[in-house]
């Protein structure tokens, strides 16, 4: 069993940053990968960022290439994504989930546990 709580999210112009944490509880890192998906009104769930089954890469969709990294802290079961250089377009609600070695990690429905969600609006 796990617990995901995200955190961080706010309103925010155009241009600034935001840093969304994760906290997990339970068996987190060793057992499950979790990554960052996000919906915005209307429109499916999508990825935003992850790491590979083996943890060892990391990969962004496209269009929050090169302004969004994810990163972790296992001491603290914590996952992060640092936001940069935000859109009007960035405007969703982030969620974290958490999978047992997912076999495509872009797919929400690989996911076993997610978490509530953190409302993230840019302005322009």
């Amino acid at each position: 069993q796990v617990t995901l709580a995200e955190s961080g999210g706010g309103l925010v112009q155009a241009g600034g940053s935001l840093r969304l944490s994760c906290a997990a509880s339970g068996r987190t890192f060793s057992y499950y990968l979790i990554n960052w998906f996000r919906q915005a009104p209307g429109k499916e769930r999508e990825f935003v960022g992850g790491f590979s089954r083996s943890g060892g890469k990391t990969y962004y969709a496209d269009s929050v290439k090169g302004r969004f990294t994810i990163s972790r802290d296992s001491a603290k079961n914590t996952v992060y994504l640092q936001m940069n250089r935000l859109k009007p377009s960035d405007t969703a609600v982030y969620y974290c989930a958490a999978a047992n070695s997912p076999f495509d990690i872009t797919r929400p429905g690989v996911y076993d546990y997610w978490g509530q969600g953190t409302q993230v609006t840019v302005s322009s």
